[in-house]
C-alpha cells in the first residue's frame, strides 16, 4: 500500500465566503472529535491517488481535517490490472450497465479476496483497535470484514450509484454483499442509492463538493486563463509563458509547461471562439460519443455563433484503476473520423498530462473558465463533480436529468437539463438555446454560482463528515 501525503490547511479561508460563525461552529466540533479520538487515527483508503473525482475530494477535505488538527490519513491500494478489470465491472453494473459483459463470480470473488488479503496485511501495522477507517467504493469492500475483526470502527463510503435498479445491479451488490453486509455504517451521494439490505439505520447520506481554492476551482483572470490554454494548445495565439501560472496547495506559484494532446483537423480555435466543452473521464457512462454527435445536429450549416466542441479527458495511460479508458478513446476517436471534414474542424479531442496533478488541475480549470458553456450528458451518473466546478465558475451548464446531476440542478435556475441523456436531438436543441441566448447563459451561471457556495465547497462537506464521525464515535 502507498500512503499520501497530506499537508495541513486551515479553514480560516472559507470566512469571506461562507462567514466566521460557520467555520468557528467546525473548529468546536473538531476540538470534540479530537479529544473523543485520543490517540486513535482516521485512514482513508481507496484505489487511487488522482484521477478522479474522489481522489480530488479526498486530497481537499483532509487537508482541512489535518489543519483543524484530526489525526486523517490515507492509504492507496496495491492491485493488479486483473482487479481493477473485475472492479471496474462492478463499476458499471451497479450503474445498470453491463460493461465488459464479463462474469462476476466465484473466480472473480476468488481474485478479489487475494488481493483484499495482500492489502490487509500491509495494514496490520498501521490500522490499530478503535482507529477509524474509511473505505471508498467498491474496490475496497473486501477490506471490511477483515477490518471489522482487528477491531477498527469502518465505515464504506460509496461515490457511485443510481436509482432505477435493473439485473445487473442486482448482480454488483450480490457480489459486494458477503463484504459489507455487516458493515456498520455505509455512506452514499444519495438515500436511493443504497442497497435494500443496507438502507436504515445503518446509512448516511453526504453529497460530494468541491475545494474552491485547489488549482481546479482558485479564480483566474482572463489573462491568465489565456496564457495556459494558449500554452498547452487548445487555443491559438502567442503564449505569454509569465502568465501561463497557478497557485499551488502550499502557496507557491506553478506554471503550466506540459502541452495537451490534442486529436483535431486545423489549427486551434481562437480566442474569441465560444467553446462547448465536457471534461470528463473516458467512459461510456459519460457518453462522449453522444456529445459528438449531439453537437454534429448543431452544426447544420453551422453552429450557433461560431462555437467548436472540446471533449477533454486525462491521458488514456495515466489512470490506473479504469482500464476501459482507452478502449472508449478509441471509440470516440473511430467516431470523429467519420465526421465530414468541415465538421471535424471544430472539434478537438484533448488528452490533458497528468505528470503534475495540480498543473492538471490548472489546465481544466482555465478550460471550464473559458467555456460558453459546458455539458455533462451522462447516461447515468452518481453525483457529477464537473457540473459543481462548472457552477461554481458561473458557467451555463446543460446536463443530463439523472443522478446526483438532479440535486444540483434546478432545471432553468441552475442550468438546463436534458430530461432523456439519448436524446440527441433534445440535448441539440438545449445546447443551442444556451449559445444562442447570453443573457440566459449568464443568470444560469450566477445561480448556479449561488447554489454551490449554500450547499457544495469543502466547508458542508466537513460539516457532514463531523456529524458522521460523531455518530461512529458514540456507537
Amino acid at each position: 500500500m502507498q500512503e499520501v501525503h497530506i499537508s495541513a490547511r486551515s479553514i480560516e479561508l472559507f470566512e469571506p465566503l461562507l462567514g466566521g460563525d460557520r467555520v468557528r461552529a467546525l473548529q468546536q466540533q473538531a476540538v470534540g472529535i479530537r479529544n473523543t479520538l485520543g490517540t486513535s487515527s482516521v485512514w482513508n483508503v481507496n484505489s487511487t491517488a488522482s484521477g478522479g473525482g474522489v481522489a480530488e475530494m479526498l486530497h481537499s477535505l483532509l487537508r482541512y481535517a489535518r489543519g483543524m488538527g484530526v489525526d486523517v490519513r490515507w492509504l492507496v491500494l496495491d492491485a493488479p490490472p486483473e482487479f481493477f478489470r473485475i472492479t471496474k465491472r462492478v463499476h458499471n453494473a451497479i450503474h445498470g450497465s453491463p460493461g465488459d459483459g464479463s462474469s462476476l463470480g466465484p473466480e472473480q470473488a476468488f481474485v478479489v479476496d487475494r488481493v483484499m488479503h495482500e492489502n490487509a496485511v500491509a495494514l496490520e501495522s498501521l490500522v490499530r483497535r478503535g482507529d477509524i477507517v474509511i473505505c471508498h467504493d467498491p474496490q475496497t469492500a473486501g477490506l471490511v470484514p477483515t477490518l471489522m475483526r482487528k477491531g477498527a470502527r469502518v465505515v464504506w463510503r460509496c461515490h457511485i450509484g443510481q436509482e432505477r435498479p435493473n439485473s445487473e445491479m442486482d448482480r454488483a451488490w450480490d457480489f459486494l454483499r458477503p463484504y459489507l453486509e455487516r458493515v456498520p455504517l455505509a455512506v452514499f451521494s444519495r438515500e436511493a442509492y443504497a442497497p435494500a439490505w443496507l438502507r436504515g439505520k445503518r446509512t448516511f447520506v453526504l453529497p460530494p463538493n468541491i475545494d474552491p481554492f485547489s488549482a481546479k476551482n482558485q479564480v483566474m483572470d482572463d489573462a491568465t486563463i489565456r496564457a495556459i490554454l494558449a500554452q498547452v494548445g487548445l487555443i491559438e495565439g502567442p503564449c505569454e509563458t509569465a502568465h501561463a501560472t497557478f497557485l499551488h496547495d502550499d502557496g507557491s506559484t506553478g506554471r503550466v509547461d506540459r502541452a495537451v494532446d490534442v486529436v483535431r483537423l486545423g489549427r486551434p480555435p481562437s480566442w474569441e471562439t465560444p467553446l462547448v466543452v465536457q471534461v470528463s473521464r473516458w467512459d461510456a457512462m459519460k457518453d462522449p460519443i453522444g456529445v459528438l454527435h449531439g453537437f454534429s445536429r448543431l452544426v447544420d450549416p453551422e453552429a450557433p455563433r461560431g462555437a467548436h466542441l472540446v471533449l477533454a479527458g486525462p491521458s488514456v495511460r495515466a489512470v490506473a484503476d479504469d482500464p476501459e479508458g482507452a478502449k472508449v478513446f478509441a471509440d470516440l476517436h473511430q467516431a470523429y473520423l467519420a465526421l465530414p471534414d468541415a465538421l471535424r474542424r471544430c472539434v478537438h479531442l484533448a488528452m490533458l498530462p497528468m505528470g503534475d496533478l495540480e498543473e492538471n488541475a490548472a489546465i481544466v480549470n482555465a478550460l471550464q473558465r473559458h467555456a460558453a458553456v459546458i455539458v455533462q450528458k451522462s447516461l447515468v451518473e452518481g453525483f457529477g463533480l464537473t457540473v459543481t466546478e462548472a457552477m461554481w465558475k458561473r458557467r451555463p451548464v446543460v446536463a443530463s436529468a439523472v443522478g446526483g446531476i438532479l440535486d444540483q440542478i434546478r432545471d432553468g435556475l441552475e442550468g438546463l437539463l436534458v430530461r432523456n441523456p439519448s436524446d440527441l436531438k433534445e440535448f441539440s436543441i438545449t445546447l443551442r438555446r444556451v449559445l444562442v441566448d447570453e443573457v440566459l447563459a449568464r443568470r444560469l451561471g450566477d445561480g448556479g454560482y449561488r447554489r454551490v457556495c449554500d450547499n457544495y465547497l469543502s466547508l458542508s462537506a466537513l460539516e457532514r463528515w463531523a456529524e458522521l464521525i460523531r455518530q461512529v464515535l458514540a456507537q
